[in-house]
């Protein structure tokens, strides 16, 4: 089976850019950040300590995550419950940076990711896919952009959704986050020695679009 990892920071565009190569390639792509959002939200649901990890195992231990690809488009289901539309909200994407940091939550998804990419031909995007989850994937890409060009777009895509958020609050969350996902003890987002670093600030989609496929038709 190929695969494809890119990682990056929130914002930086990973799971646009993979979607639509995972069509153009007819490659299954897996959004390895809903999945974290997922188990987020049903923790957050739960009023879960954080900080109980006990607690956290037991309800991990009787979790039953479910992917479904449909129209190649990925659907999560919890405890055979479809949520995929209830996990873009800003409140979820900070409780998974944090829930992510966490041993046990990590470890959970980590055969599901992996199971699902020995399986398939694979783009995979999150942050740690060319360091933990596919460290022989036949390409690695990280995706990066200023923080001032990654709230903006993350702001335009909350706003077309018909989310009432400010600017601002964007940009502090994402800040806040890549604090997260850069300074996490387990599996924190890095470069992989031989991934290919595109840094897409100020790029539109198409050209983002463009030097990415450049990238695998030279690898491929």
């Amino acid at each position: 089976m190929k695969s494809i990892a890119i990682d990056g920071p929130s914002g930086a565009g990973k799971s646009t850019i993979a979607k639509i190569l995972s069509k153009q390639l007819g490659f299954i792509y897996l959004d390895t950040g809903a999945l974290y959002r997922s188990i987020s939200y049903k923790l957050l649901n739960m009023n879960v300590d954080i900080n109980n990890h006990i607690l956290l195992e037991d309800i991990l231990s009787t979790t039953k995550i479910d992917i479904k690809f449909i129209n190649n488009c990925q659907k999560i289901y919890i405890d055979d419950i479809d949520i995929s539309d209830n996990i873009r909200k800003p409140e979820i994407s900070m409780a998974a940076s944090k829930f992510s940091a966490i041993d046990s939550v990590r470890k959970y998804l980590f055969k599901k990711q992996v199971d699902i990419s020995k399986k398939n031909n694979i783009i995979m995007d999150g942050r740690d896919i060319g360091t933990i989850i596919l460290p022989n994937a036949d390409l690695k890409i990280f995706l990066t952009a200023d923080l001032d060009d990654r709230a903006n777009r993350r702001y335009k895509e909350l706003k077309k959704n018909g989310m009432n958020i400010k600017l601002e609050d964007v940009k502090r969350d994402m800040e806040n986050r890549d604090k997260n996902d850069s300074t996490r003890k387990m599996s924190p987002l890095t470069i992989a020695e031989d991934a290919v670093v595109i840094d897409t600030t100020g790029y539109s989609l198409e050209k983002t679009l463009d030097v990415v496929s450049i990238i695998i038709k030279g690898r491929f």
